[in-house]
Order: C-alpha cells, then structure tokens, then sequence
C-alpha cells in the first residue's frame, strides 16, 4: 500500500505536538499569569456591572446616600473583572464620583477631591470620549469654593474627550474667576 507522505507528515507532526501539550506537566512557573491577575468575570456580574453606575448615580440624586454608597463601592471593586470592556472608564468615573458626592454632603471635602482625581483617572468610554463626563461632582467642590482640583479634574478629562469644542477651556476660565459653569447636560450623563 503506497501512502501520500506530503499528506501525511504534518497531520503526524500536529498530532505529536497536541499530544505533548496535553501530557506534560505545566509548573506554576509556566502557567499563564493572566487569569490570576484578571478573573473572568460571570453573566451576572457583567449584567450588574452595567446596572451599578446608573443606580448609583440615580441613588445618591434621590439622597439615598447609604444606597448610593453601596452601589458605587460595588461598581469599583468590579473594576478589576472589566478591564477591556467598553464600560469600564463610564465604571471608573461613575463609582468615584458617586463616592466624592456622599463625601462632599459628609462635609470630607479632602476625600471628596481625591474622589474627583481618581474620576479623572478614567481612560474614556465612548460615552465619555463623545459627550463628555459627568460633572456633578465637579459643580459641588467649585460650591464649595475648591477650584484647584476642579482645574485638575478638567486637565484631565482632556484624554478622553476628544468632542469638547472648547468647554474645558470655557469652564476654566469661569472657575479661575469665581464662577460656576453652567454644565449643562454634563450634569446628567
């Protein structure tokens, strides 16, 4: 019987090789490093993941600060589960700003400007990039007359918002001379 070897050695040789990927030992050293360090995340946690912002921005306009509060807090341990996801930079802004608004009706307005800064960490979302972030929290530190961070927290959402047509540097210059920009729809998002 006369075989086609052009055929035949490289269905041998794939053989071969997943064999021996399925029957030798991998050490800890050797597994991949990536599922420790991002988990895979369930249905259900992604279904929350998108509910968590929105609750806890709609709690803590409804003055349900304990809600809020532990709508935010959830959101943000999430985080870690989402890092590729189209949602995570709305998670990051919605999450600490929440958090900053509990903290400026506390009167903790040191956490509260921290909470701001760590929004501004946020990379964008397509929300974000297009329409802007959410500026409540910055309208509440400018009432309590704390514009340096606010000045921070707009440098930085220059990142992200590519759509801004000139905002950023409007509402700047209103906060460096006492005033508070009208923020519009940015109040709502």
């Amino acid at each position: 019987m006369k075989y086609n070897t052009h055929f035949l050695t490289p269905l041998l040789v794939v053989g071969f090789l997943a064999g021996c990927a399925h029957n030798r030992p991998v050490t800890s050293q050797e597994r991949p490093n990536s599922a420790a360090a991002q988990p895979t995340p369930t249905k259900a946690e992604e279904a929350r993941f998108y509910q968590l912002g929105r609750l806890a921005k709609e709690s803590v306009d409804q003055g349900k600060m304990d809600e809020a509060r532990g709508y935010a807090s959830e959101l943000l341990e999430l985080l870690p589960k989402f890092p590729k996801n189209w949602n995570y930079g709305n998670a990051v802004q919605d999450g600490n700003l929440v958090l900053g608004r509990i903290a400026v009706q506390e009167e903790r307005l040191e956490d509260a400007k921290r909470y701001l800064l760590e929004a501004g960490n946020s990379p964008g979302s397509p929300q974000m990039n297009s329409f802007g972030p959410n500026m409540s929290l910055a309208k509440d530190l400018l009432e309590k007359g704390e514009r340096e961070v606010v000045l921070k927290y707009f440098e930085s959402c220059r990142k992200f918002w590519r759509l801004e047509n000139g905002r950023l540097n409007q509402w700047s210059l209103e906060a460096r001379t006492g005033k508070i920009p009208d923020f519009g729809a940015n109040l709502l998002y």
